[in-house]
């Protein structure tokens, strides 16, 4: 077959974990290295070669059918790919991201125990996550986002002898659960209502009859939207993605900033059909995604953790993608995921680049002046911040105001200005990020300082080394210019990616007709201006006057700490969800259930067994008389029953 290399795709990272899974623990560290960047390093080969056969007058969709998998009583699933523009988008993101982060996490975690253990999972994520791309029907894309959670929840929880780590990993696992189950009740409907659980036919059968509105089409499209909130990070399920950045850096880049986390944006853009006849499950979508941007930009205005001020930004920028799948703009959420990949990858990893620096330090308290000692990190941070910011030219302007441009042509104006304010609180917490970081009075690292890993290098503030900064500087050339496929006409572009995606999505709605060209370009001043606003409260707060923001917070204490604690959500859910759920469990399953049924029962049962053996012994005691006294006892026993039997017989009849 033409493309049956596309199976070799997803398989040569599996082969990777279980080349380092299985005996990499004998191989030295270079050579593990090696197997991790090649099987990484050929998929993306293979998925370059795969662009230019469709991108040069190939076919627009390629299908690839192995053995079934499921066939009961004419229900069938096959192990199959498809792959289409979209889906060819997303692979190029997973595996030249995925390889450039693979690459950047051999130089870092160099010092690191398990080494071996650390790329065979993170070969094991890149497996599933393509797996969950590729996928030609909803059950192999289940297996795929199944599997990533699975893989998340190891890589996470790398350092597992730290209960911080450990304890981060069971809370991603847990709450990705509650969503999982909701896209598992999803498959049941659309195996009840359309009796298959391929693409192409579900949607094909959706298309087929326009009069499909509602019901069962909302009740499986927000079924859908509960799994993406836990695999996108989304209210109310976004609560484990902030912690779990207690794993290594470049897990934080690949899973929680380029790939995982977008596998609900990616699912509900391929279910476009579906969601087009639900009206209400759009709007759940766009008003989730609202307030999940500021509600997340809110509490990143305080963080104090590098990590963790990246972490909530990257909840935020997905509730941007929600916003646009929300309002129908398919292609602003993919084009902005595309835009997020490349940035806050390179954040990720920047910010990993000055942990590593400085001996393990995320404190952004204990940083600053670091600009010059590290000025490689310095330069391509910056990159990432500016395109995070939405400034032009750079990625995040494009996609990020195509999302606001649709959000307002589309009619709602209150999303739109929700949007707008996130931006410029995006641009406040990422240049109070940049000037605590790199500015102000150089502070030599605390011996004692909390380590992300064990690096614990004791030979001052260091650039990290070639293999580190050459994924950044690549990733910063991306920032630059990712978005540049997205220009649109009112900035003399072609909005490229718009037609790129347009036998997915259809052609571009008329949506635009609502708001003429300097409209969009007046839309886009605004946004500019809005994160300007944003650099300059920075500029004053954490550069020009830095002690003026600290005095204004004490005097707010109140809302202060409301922001620092996360609106206490976790408390929240910890009173409202954990304890209970702990008290039941172990009053009643294992208190009652457990200790009082089950091991009630088998104490009886021993009880019983033991009776009845103690009495077989007294009966079976070999001795002669003992048997005849027992047959006569027996014997009279019977009669005395017959007799009162036959009486109550007679007197009856």
């Amino acid at each position: 077959m033409e493309f049956s290399y596309l199976w070799w795709i997803p398989l040569l990272p599996f082969a990777g974990f279980l080349i380092n899974g299985l005996v990499g623990r004998k191989f030295p560290r270079t050579v593990v290295a090696a197997i991790a960047l090649l099987f990484t390093a050929v998929p993306f080969g293979l998925v370059l070669k795969l662009a230019s056969t469709m991108s040069g007058g190939g076919p627009e969709q390629i299908s690839l059918v192995g053995a079934p998998w499921i066939s009961v009583s004419g229900f069938t699933v096959n192990f199959a790919f498809n792959v289409d523009h979209l889906t060819l988008l997303m692979l190029l993101i997973v595996t030249g991201v995925g390889f450039l982060i693979h690459l950047y996490a051999t130089g870092y975690m160099a010092h690191e125990e398990g080494y071996w253990r650390f790329f065979a999972y993170l070969n094991l994520f890149m497996f599933f996550m393509l797996v969950l791309v590729l996928a030609a029907n909803f059950l192999l894309l289940f297996v795929g986002w199944e599997g990533v959670g699975l893989a998340s929840y190891l890589l996470i929880g790398f350092y597992f002898k730290k209960d911080s780590a450990a304890n981060a990993g069971k809370k991603a696992f847990i709450v990705n659960r509650i969503g999982d189950f909701g896209f598992l009740l999803a498959m049941f409907l659309i195996v009840a209502q359309f009796h298959t659980l391929n693409f192409t036919e579900v949607f094909g059968q959706i298309a087929a009859h326009p009069e499909w509105q509602g019901g069962m089409m909302t009740a499986i499209a927000l079924l859908l939207v509960l799994g993406a909130t836990g695999k996108s990070a989304q209210i109310p399920l976004y609560v484990w993605l902030p912690d779990a950045m207690e794993g290594p850096t470049p897990v934080s880049a690949l899973i929680h900033a380029a790939t995982m986390v977008t596998a609900g944006i990616y699912m509900v853009a391929r279910s476009n059909v579906l969601f087009a006849h639900s009206p209400t499950a759009l709007s759940v979508v766009a008003i989730i995604g609202a307030l999940t941007a500021i509600f997340a930009a809110s509490i990143g205005l305080v963080q104090n953790d590098i990590k963790r001020v990246l972490a909530y930004s990257t909840v935020s920028q997905l509730g941007y993608m929600f916003l646009a799948c929300g309002v129908a703009a398919y292609t602003g959420a993919i084009f902005h995921l595309m835009t997020h990949a490349f940035f806050k990858a390179l954040l990720f990893l920047a910010a990993g680049s000055v942990i590593h620096a400085i001996g393990g330090e995320q404190d952004m308290r204990a940083m600053g002046g670091l600009r010059k000692k590290i000025p490689v990190t310095f330069w391509t941070m910056t990159v990432g911040v500016i395109a995070i910011a939405g400034a032009p030219p750079l990625a995040g302007f494009f996609s990020k105001d195509e999302i606001l441009y649709q959000t307002f042509a589309s009619g709602h104006v209150v999303l739109w200005a929700i949007g707008l304010i996130t931006a410029g609180m995006t641009s406040f917490y990422m240049f109070r990020l940049w000037f605590k970081t790199f500015f102000g009075e150089f502070q030599e690292p605390a011996q004692d300082a909390h380590h992300d890993d064990d690096h614990g290098h004791a030979h001052g503030v260091h650039e990290s080394p070639a293999i580190m900064t050459i994924p950044l500087a690549i990733l910063a050339v991306l920032s630059i210019i990712g978005g540049w496929v997205g220009i649109p006409k009112a900035f003399g572009g072609s909005m490229e990616i718009e037609h790129f995606l347009s036998p997915v999505f259809g052609e571009p709605a008329a949506v635009a007709a609502t708001a003429s060209h300097p409209s969009e370009s007046g839309l886009a001043a605004v946004s500019v201006l809005v994160a300007a606003i944003g650099f300059i409260f920075a500029y004053v707060f954490y550069y020009k006057k830095p002690g003026t923001l600290g005095a204004l917070a004490e005097k707010n204490r109140g809302l202060y700490n409301v922001l620092a604690n996360k609106f206490y959500i976790d408390e929240i859910y910890n009173g409202l969800i954990v304890i209970p759920t702990l008290m039941f469990t172990r009053l009643f399953l294992a208190g009652f259930i457990d200790k009082g049924v089950v091991d009630g029962t088998g104490v009886t049962l021993g009880l019983t067994a033991r009776g009845g053996g103690y009495l077989a012994r007294k009966i079976q005691s070999g001795n002669i008389r003992s048997y005849a006294g027992w047959l006569a006892l027996g014997a009279a026993v019977l009669l005395i029953a017959m007799t009162f039997g036959l009486k109550a017989f007679g007197a009856t009849h």
